[in-house]
């Protein structure tokens, strides 16, 4: 049964008493000579041979050609003309590794002039490691390409001819004058495959050939996959710079909607109550020679409508950073919010020194809002807080007897505090089957 608390905080998935994927009656082994998937990968390593012999041709003549023009100034555009068109290859291979073997491959990153003009594009080219990447995937692939091509269509022609031989033997005796395919033969004495029983094994050798072969084929297209996703595709610096500005933008969106958060509830709630205790005063004022004893009355009232705003203020301080957390680090801040927990709460830091104010800070206000969590949704009879430092790793880890369920997938709770967390290299895991109990630990960067 599927149930969210709250604003999708906590949920259970459905219940997938079926598998996803599709249930066929024959194993694996048996239906991969006709899966499409085969025949994709087939079709794969068969254009392969002829792509490569053009990319193999065009580098080697290009660069050879471009490196000996080096000396005059016409090797230079040369050069980046073989690169240029490796870059081109490139983006073919990709396509090509996307739509026969389902391998997605994402762009490299683009190039990147600081003026416009040919000098300037030539230059980006040859500064570009995509570009000799792309060349290196030119000169590796061609003999992998040739050798996977003789492998493949070898055994691929062998098998099924071989698994077929009993539908075509009959073409030997009619048009080639003997009894069959010739096994061995001399001078003297020759072996056919000519009776029922020879042709029976050598269909069963070719039913042999034709099973194992897609798995043959599939090892050697996973190199292919190999090849496109490190040559081809983004360099691990150009992913990790494209995941921080992703992260940038999450941190960005974060703040903003923070202070958002913070001017709604100045403008909706101390400010309102701040202009009515204003007016209140001023009534009180114009009653006081009047009516004493009312003025008394509004001027008490107004007495608590101070206190209800300080403690509003206070709250909203609290909210944004809290002082006690300044003041006295992570093991006061997290008592003093666990003190407020509906739940009994554990707490223990154990940490050898105090870390950078940004993770402490994130750090705090994640366990404030596992904990407020679990004041409103789990149903828990008791929690627990644990925080400590791993080699450059900062653990907090909170851990609750309640209903369990816990989702990031679902609503917004959960994938809010994750994406807070990501923005700054941090994970959470959240471990909670349904019915109990939840872990969730948060890993953030140690700094101090």
């Amino acid at each position: 049964m599927a149930t969210e608390y709250g604003h999708g905080y906590y949920g259970y998935g459905p219940e997938d008493d079926e598998s996803a994927a599709p249930r066929h009656r024959l194993p694996a082994a048996l239906r991969a000579p006709f899966e499409a998937r085969s025949w994709r990968e087939f079709g794969y390593v068969l254009l392969s041979l002829p792509i490569s012999v053009m990319l193999f041709t065009w580098t080697v003549t290009m660069a050879s050609l471009g490196a000996g023009l080096l000396v005059t100034f016409l090797g230079v555009p040369v050069l980046a003309a073989a690169l240029a068109g490796c870059r081109g290859f490139a983006a073919l291979e990709r396509a090509r590794a996307r739509g026969l073997l389902r391998l997605d491959v994402a762009e490299p990153e683009p190039l990147r002039t600081r003026r416009p003009g040919l000098p300037a594009w030539m230059g980006a080219v040859l500064k570009s490691g995509t570009s000799w990447r792309n060349l290196l995937y030119a000169l590796v692939q061609f003999p992998w390409a040739v050798f996977s091509f003789s492998v493949v269509v070898s055994l691929w022609t062998t098998g099924w001819a071989l698994l077929t031989y009993p539908l075509w033997f009959w073409v030997f005796p009619a048009y080639a004058g003997q009894g069959g395919i010739q096994l061995y033969g001399d001078e003297h004495h020759s072996v056919y495959l000519d009776n029922p029983f020879e042709i029976t094994v050598t269909a069963l050798v070719g039913l042999v050939f034709t099973l194992v072969t897609p798995w043959i084929v599939r090892a050697l297209t996973t190199v292919d996959g190999l090849l496109v996703r490190g040559l081809l595709g983004p360099s691990s610096l150009s992913e990790r710079v494209v995941e921080l500005e992703s992260d940038r933008g999450v941190v960005v969106d974060t703040a903003a909607a923070d202070l958002r958060r913070i001017e709604r509830d100045l403008h909706d709630g101390a400010q309102a109550r701040l202009v009515s205790l204003a007016m209140d005063l001023g009534l009180a004022k114009e009653k006081l020679s009047e009516d004493p004893q009312a003025a008394a009355r509004m001027v008490e009232e107004a007495h608590g409508e101070v206190k209800t705003a300080l403690q509003e203020l206070r709250d909203l301080a609290r909210g944004i950073h809290p002082a006690v957390l300044t003041d006295r680090g992570l093991d006061a801040a997290l008592s003093a919010i666990a003190s407020r927990c509906t739940v009994p709460v554990r707490v223990d830091v154990d940490l050898p020194a105090r870390p950078a104010p940004a993770i402490e800070g994130i750090a705090y206000f994640t366990v404030s809002e596992l904990l407020q969590n679990i004041s409103k949704h789990s149903r828990a009879r008791s929690a627990s807080v644990d925080v400590w430092c791993t080699e450059d790793r900062l653990m907090v880890q909170v851990i609750d007897d309640g209903v369990g369920g816990a989702d990031v997938s679902r609503g917004s709770g959960l994938a809010g505090l994750a994406g807070r967390l990501d923005a700054v290299d941090g994970v959470l895991v959240v471990d909670s089957p349904a019915g109990g109990p939840t872990r969730m630990i948060a890993e953030l960067p140690w700094r101090t």
